[in-house]
């Protein structure tokens, strides 16, 4: 399976008939800055589609992009860190609640991206748990391994391994491409 189209459809805050149409939706979601966009861009081969910024917080709404004429990416803003008031956190979070968890729009898969560097956070692990809890179909997306020295790799993916549980884990790195048609193959299948 391969993406063949991609384009913006719109950004939204709220209640849209877009998010019912029967469409299918895969929802992108992660800390700020661990590259939701970036892997966007890079499934996609459009590095132009989403917006990207080593400013943290740059997403503040929820992107659709229509890809093949038929699914959404949904890219959703970064929880966490973000160059943003303590209000506009609060807003940002509220949001990212509402669309997953009480919006009535059915994700048929959340990728929660992490990055592999790090390993997940507490607020990688609180919204595994919340996304569990709702019975989501999670992927888990572990980006930027390309920033692991290779003799770590492999006690590093142990480490997440043991944090995240019983969940399909994507090794995966933007720049290297590394994880692509893995990830595609999951969220198209």
């Amino acid at each position: 399976m391969k993406i063949t189209s991609a384009k913006f459809i719109k950004g939204i805050v709220g209640e849209d008939p877009m998010l019912s149409d029967g469409k299918p939706q895969v929802a992108f979601i992660g800390r700020s800055n661990v590259g939701k966009s970036s892997v966007i861009n890079v499934l996609t081969n459009n590095k132009n589609l989403a917006k990207t910024s080593s400013f943290p917080g740059l997403t503040q709404e929820i992107n659709l992009f229509l890809i093949n004429e038929d699914h959404y990416l949904v890219d959703l803003p970064g929880y966490g860190f973000a160059k943003v008031n303590k209000e506009g956190q609060e807003r940002i979070f509220q949001l990212i609640k509402w669309y997953l968890f009480d919006s009535g729009a059915e994700q048929k898969k959340v990728v929660l991206i992490i990055d592999a560097n790090v390993g997940p956070m507490e607020g990688d692990l609180d919204m595994l748990q919340s996304l569990e809890q709702n019975g989501k179909d999670i992927i888990i997306v572990a980006n930027k391994i390309d920033k692991i020295k290779k003799s770590d790799l492999k006690k590093q993916f142990q480490k997440i391994e043991g944090l995240i549980g019983p969940h399909t884990i994507i090794p995966f790195s933007v720049d290297k491409k590394i994880g692509v048609k893995e990830l595609i193959n999951e969220i198209l299948q």
